[in-house]
């Protein structure tokens, strides 16, 4: 993993925007890190997106969707070769009719293990076939990176899942991708075991700063933040808490086109709700700062927990996001495949998927749940969550949301459900409860109302009660598995029989 550099290593922790000179010379130390950095050319990179058509720049199509009313379709999706990276992508494009084309980079990439990505590249182009479970942009380098782009009709993100994005997200940029998932606070929580959440905040402002500068120079790049989190069940308070915080860090670099991102709860207003809620909590947190020009457009992902191996029940899923996602009015939902509990999907079925959620999607235009009482409380319920949170972590940075953050992090004010990072307490524990929604059965350490967490406790306790469970971590572990239970055992088809 990536030691802050020289010039870095003087800078104490803080959200203020790093200053020019300072971050020109941590970029000369970032580009000379792989051989392909030499190859970052920021003014003909700004060129590059600049002559790209506007239906091509993620930036402007993501405004474009929000101005029309469309949710949006975005697959997963990378190969470890060249040809077959590039293949991919026109099939999702072509065939898949996605609106959004990605590139997911590898293991060694994320890890910043690029000598043995390449030797994964080596093997992989000598045997012809993928042996990496990721594109290795940083080892093909900007020109291959630009013909990727020049191979498809769409915009592009970079799908890195690494906390380490400098020299990623200068080689994607560069051959002009202009779309980049991933923060500070949120990967670094749920995907790294020793990165330091300072550390994790530190790399990321590095690479919202980058994406600044090209907005300086006329290029409105599209960021983005997972707040997914660990693919477990994530109670949507969780997850917009990370989306504040994560946003704010940004801005203050100077990123104003910044998504984010939530996995579905699978639960129709709670869904609707979540979104609603983080939209309007995140405007709420930027105009206290005085920000009123940041656009920040929600995406829903399909189902982040465990898939079923039944394809049937797995088709459900996929088009049901769809709906969900739509009828939320998210402005995009990144899709899955019925290959999602086999592993990385073949192009074939990765298309497939796009093209049912995206006849979901079709079919349920203009539904809205906007008059429904049950959307309002839960929206009401979920901010209810996630001020004191917020607050309390920006009180505890005195301000600055990236002391506030390392600093609650350290005491489990800032937690996140079973993360693998070892700075993260980990003690805040989920359920599904008896209507289906994801709800907090303990809290940690997190500072939410008494009130709040009562209601939370009654719906879980009708569950427990319902199903025969105890009220306690076997409720937690239940609704992990839950979703790829087989059919038979969901929702039984002897119900009169044992009825009787």
């Amino acid at each position: 993993m990536n030691a802050p550099s020289a010039v870095e290593a003087r800078l104490p922790l803080s959200q203020a925007r790093i200053p020019g000179d300072v971050f020109a010379r941590m970029r000369r130390e970032n580009l000379a890190r792989w051989p392909t950095g030499a190859e970052v050319d920021f003014a003909a990179a700004v060129a590059r997106h600049q002559a790209l058509p506007p239906h091509k720049r993620l930036g402007w199509v993501m405004r474009e969707a929000r101005r029309q009313g469309r949710c949006l379709t975005q697959p997963r999706g990378g190969f470890g070769t060249f040809a077959l990276q590039k293949e991919l992508m026109q099939a999702l494009d072509r065939e898949g009719l996605a609106d959004i084309v990605p590139t997911t980079t590898d293991s060694y990439t994320r890890n910043e293990q690029f000598h043995l990505a390449q030797k994964g590249v080596e093997e992989s182009e000598r045997l012809g076939r993928s042996l990496l479970n990721g594109y290795p942009i940083v080892n093909y380098g900007v020109a291959r990176a630009a013909e990727l782009i020049d191979a498809i009709d769409k915009p592009a993100i970079m799908l890195t899942g690494t906390s380490m994005p400098r020299l990623t997200g200068e080689i994607g940029f560069a051959g002009g991708y202009s779309g980049y998932l991933g923060s500070g606070i949120a990967y670094t929580s749920s995907y790294t075991k020793e990165l330091s959440i300072e550390e994790g905040i530190r790399n990321y402002q590095y690479l919202d700063r980058l994406a600044a500068m090209y907005r300086e120079h006329g290029v409105d790049l599209h960021r983005r933040q997972p707040g997914f989190l660990t693919g477990t069940n994530i109670p949507p308070s969780i997850a917009i808490v990370t989306c504040v915080l994560d946003l704010l860090l940004a801005v203050e670099q100077g990123v104003r086109n910044y998504g984010l991102e939530m996995g579905q709860t699978l639960h129709l207003v709670q869904d609707a709700a979540a979104v609603r809620a983080c939209e309007e909590i995140c405007q709420e947190y930027l105009r206290r700062r005085g920000y009123d020009d940041v656009f920040t457009p929600v995406t829903l992902l399909h189902w982040m927990g465990a898939w079923p191996h039944d394809e049937a029940q797995a088709a459900a899923l996929v088009a049901y996001g769809g709906t969900l996602a739509a009828v939320a009015g998210a402005a995009s939902v990144t899709t899955k495949s019925t290959h999602e509990a086999f592993g990385i999907p073949t192009p074939k079925a990765n298309a497939e998927g796009l093209r049912m959620t995206r006849m979901a999607i079709y079919l349920a235009r203009q539904l809205r749940l906007d008059a429904l009482p049950e959307l309002g409380a839960e929206v009401e319920l979920i901010k209810r969550e996630v001020r004191p949170v917020v607050d309390k972590v920006l009180e505890m940075g005195d301000g600055d949301v990236a002391l506030g953050a390392v600093r609650a992090a350290e005491a489990g004010v800032l937690d996140v459900p079973w993360s693998p990072n070892r700075w993260l307490k980990s003690a805040v524990m989920p359920a599904r409860d008896a209507d289906g929604c994801l709800r907090i059965l303990d809290p940690g350490a997190l500072p939410i109302p008494r009130e709040v967490l009562e209601v939370h406790e009654e719906k879980l306790r009708r569950r427990a009660e319902r199903e025969g469970l105890a009220y306690g971590p076997d409720l937690a572990v239940a609704s992990v598995y839950e979703i790829s239970e087989p059919l038979a055992t969901i929702l039984s088809d002897s119900w009169a029989r044992l009825a009787s």
